[in-house]
């Protein structure tokens, strides 16, 4: 027992050092490419550097499995290089204690990036709304209150989002009365919305007598920045820890949340899923040679199989936020479709 603890460890250190590896490369061309995209459009570089991590967060969840796959191949084929996969054989253990430890590894990675990664990348990413983080109907922003009074819709291109108001980029407001007669038309090229209501400080007013008039304008209203991003904010920019309260929220006044069931549910079985790419990763790195020489061809071979899994997991996705499938059978039947795949090939291989 005390010998396995020691080989445990050292095979998750070797695990950790792999995926690590396979992390840190990934995220560099991403964060070096990102920077290089963003640095026009910023005032300096520091103000680049910043929206490019952030970025680079954005897409942690979305190459983490491969780099599992790829880290499980890396750290598999270094261990068979130095023959210390032969050493560890002697020791006794067998092909399920030696993977043991690259699934708690995968498992604790997985368990990381749900509880601290993703909230974290919310909150990076929600300081700063824009127009692709919400949910558009015809490429626009739509908006629309009722009250005593009557109704007020508004239409708008972009959003964004300075410190707790929100910012209405090219919006057109119409007012209209009880019996859904305009009363006045507004455009303006900032619209703000606070808690006190809507405001434009420089606005083009059309009344209801054919009148045109440019002046600051404002309006009270019960939209709240709030109350706004609670509905129209992607299932992706919610935090795993709000998405359970926000989508009891959301069902409660009859808003559609199949989408946010699908988020919510992939967040939480990511662990299941890095498992998955981790058995993966040890059958393609099975081998009866002393010396892995044919490593390159194998992971070519991984690399597709794994994206290939990658298309399948999108599709279930799919499939749930449509309604074709549940949306928690959608999230964890490609992970356990491909360890039963990879399980078997394990169990059937002539290990040393």
């Amino acid at each position: 027992m005390f010998k396995y603890k020691i080989l445990s460890r050292f095979l998750l250190r070797r695990f950790f050092g792999g995926v690590g590896l396979v992390v840190f490369i990934i995220s560099g061309i991403i964060l070096a490419v990102t920077f290089v995209e963003r640095l026009p459009s910023n005032p300096n570089a520091i103000a680049a550097l910043v929206d490019a991590w952030t970025r680079l967060m954005e897409y942690v969840p979305m190459f983490l499995p491969m780099a599992i796959f790829m880290g499980t191949l890396f750290a598999s084929y270094n261990l068979t290089k130095s023959s210390e996969n032969v050493i560890i054989s002697s020791a006794g253990l067998s092909p399920y204690q030696r993977a043991l430890p690259f699934i708690v590894g995968a498992a604790l990675i997985g368990v990381f990036a749900t509880v601290a990664i993703n909230p974290y990348s919310v909150y990076l990413t929600n300081r700063e709304i824009k127009t692709e983080h919400l949910n558009l109907i015809d490429g626009a922003i739509w908006l629309r209150e009722s009250g005593d009074d009557g109704f007020v819709t508004l239409r708008a291109k972009t959003i964004s989002r300075t410190d707790d108001d929100l910012i209405f980029n090219d919006a057109t407001i119409f007012v209209q009365n009880n019996d859904f007669k305009l009363t006045e038309r507004v455009h303006a090229d900032q619209v703000k919305l606070s808690e006190n209501g809507m405001d434009s400080t420089k606005a083009l007013i059309w009344t209801s007598d054919g009148k045109t008039v440019k002046k600051a304008w404002h309006t009270d209203s019960n939209l709240t920045p709030r109350t706004v991003l609670d509905r129209y904010l992607q299932p992706d920019q919610i935090s795993f820890w709000h998405l359970p309260a926000f989508i009891r929220k959301m069902e409660s006044v009859g808003i559609p949340v199949r989408a946010h069931w699908v988020q919510f549910w992939t967040l939480l079985f990511l662990p299941l899923s890095m498992i998955a790419m981790a058995i993966l990763g040890i059958a393609f790195s099975q081998t009866r040679q002393r010396r892995n020489f044919n490593f390159s061809f194998k992971f070519s071979i991984g690399v597709i199989t794994c994206f290939a899994s990658y298309f399948i997991i999108n599709m279930f996705n799919a499939l749930g936020s449509t309604g074709v499938l549940p949306a928690i059978l959608a999230i964890i039947a490609p992970p356990l479709i491909i360890i039963a795949g990879a399980g078997m090939f394990i169990a059937s291989f002539d290990t040393i």
